[in-house]
């Protein structure tokens, strides 16, 4: 005797993958507006901070994937920015860029000796922030 076959369950659609979002701290709006177009356009989220004490708040608020940050700005320094960042174990091991106008060789390593993943001298090009970008990301997955 063939009994009816039992329907099968529908397969569970996959679950969306979390867009990816990206804080991006800097005091010159021009600069903010500039990242968050190319990033945007690329399909990531952004948030934006005009200072270290604004981004640190931020970043310990929210779930960010990469954070960019700037050296120079008023309140707090991305240096500052980059030790609390480091220092919270929360947000300890999120990537971070530096893009500065500080060109010379002890900007670049007092950069890393604050916490930086990579720096990049500004202006930095739609071309090379995406490499960079891509690259902190994929090594933070």
């Amino acid at each position: 005797m063939n009994l009816p076959r039992q329907a099968e369950a529908p397969a569970a659609a996959p679950a969306a993958a979390a867009p990816v979002r990206i804080l991006i701290v800097d005091d010159a709006n021009v600069i903010r507006l500039y990242y968050r177009h190319l990033l945007e356009s690329s399909g990531f989220e952004t948030a934006e901070a005009i200072n270290g004490i604004e981004g640190l708040e931020k970043a310990f608020q929210t779930r960010f994937d990469l954070c960019i940050v700037d050296i120079n700005m008023p309140l707090m320094d991305g240096h500052a920015f980059l030790q609390a960042l480091r220092a919270e174990p929360r947000t300890s091991s999120l990537p971070a860029l530096v893009t500065s106008t500080e060109a010379g060789p002890d900007d670049r390593q007092a950069a890393f000796d604050a916490g930086a993943d990579a720096f990049l001298v500004k202006p930095v090009s739609s071309d090379v922030l995406a490499v960079h970008v891509a690259a902190l990301l994929n090594r933070g997955r």
